[in-house]
């Protein structure tokens, strides 16, 4: 227990790049700082840092350390709550890192039924593109991921997989709304609003795309998935979105696209693997996977 103090500068350092700048975050002087590392550094017995010309960086004994010092913050966060759960008060904190698409509808409801058994509890809502939600899982950045169609999956162990069918969004009266199902070829006749490179869609889009020998050109990109939506009231343009991330909208409709063409999605709820959960995270983690069934 010592050294959490320690810890938390070595934190705040590899934050802000700096050894000034971390000590006015910290409120303590840049020498006093600057000692506190160095004595920890000799008692560790290897540099941690790397001094460069405009600051200081993590170097490789420094990231193995961070990694531990997050794992050890997420043990302790675990058996506090744990402790908190003995006199029946659920207490914690839980993060989630997840797609856009769950942030209007899905996990609101989710984390409110949940708060309303627990008070106690608080959340952080981090939306994370496919690469960033696994990042955030093995940095101890979040204790939960729920992501469409993420990366590497090397740290990541699934707990729950829903398909999802990619929808177009469109205007009531665009011409393809008459149809019960759209095909990729037809929408690539209109503009197409589509999201940026590192998201799921995007992914599935453009795989189904080459496949058919076709080409996205989008007239716009965009990292808002609100955005995209809402535009598509002002044009005859498409969007694409998931079936959760969806709602009615007055002037809007929605149908799915062939799979024929574009094979659905997979959204993937999971954690780090091999991590002890604080007791808030897994139990949360549960509800999730029971909620997300009906989605299947």
């Amino acid at each position: 227990m010592r050294h959490l103090i320690t810890f938390q500068y070595i934190e705040a350092i590899a934050r802000a790049g700096s050894i000034r700048k971390a000590a006015e975050d910290m409120n303590i002087t840049a020498s006093a700082l600057n000692r506190r590392i160095q004595r920890f550094e000799e008692e560790f017995g290897s540099e941690i840092f790397e001094r460069l010309p405009r600051g200081v960086r993590l170097n490789p004994a420094g990231e193995l350390l961070i990694r531990h010092i997050r794992s050890q913050e997420s043990d302790l966060r675990r058996v506090q709550s744990q402790v908190a759960d003995l006199s029946g008060i659920r207490r914690g904190h839980v993060s989630i890192a997840c797609s856009q698409a769950l942030v209007p509808y899905f996990l609101p409801a989710q984390i409110s039924i949940y708060r309303r058994e627990h008070p106690g509890v608080t959340f952080s809502v981090n939306v994370r593109d496919r690469e960033a939600a696994e990042t955030d899982l093995s940095n101890f950045k979040s204790d939960i991921a729920l992501v469409l169609e993420p990366n590497f999956m090397v740290d990541f162990q699934v707990q729950s997989v829903v398909p999802q069918i990619i929808s177009v969004i469109m205007r009531e009266d665009h011409p393809l709304c008459d149809s019960k199902e759209v095909r990729l070829r037809d929408c690539l006749d209109y503009s197409c609003v589509l999201p940026t490179a590192q998201y799921g869609v995007r992914h599935l889009l453009e795989r189904a795309a080459e496949e058919n020998s076709r080409t996205l050109s989008p007239v716009i990109e965009s990292d808002s998935f609100d955005f995209m939506r809402h535009y598509a009231l002002h044009e005859d343009a498409l969007a694409f979105q998931i079936p959760i991330g969806l709602e009615p909208k007055s002037g809007l409709t929605y149908r799915p696209l062939s799979v024929k063409d574009v094979p659905p999605g997979n959204l993937l709820l999971g954690q780090m693997r091999g991590r002890a959960l604080p007791v808030a995270s897994a139990k949360f983690l549960q509800q999730l996977e029971i909620a997300l069934q009906v989605y299947n």
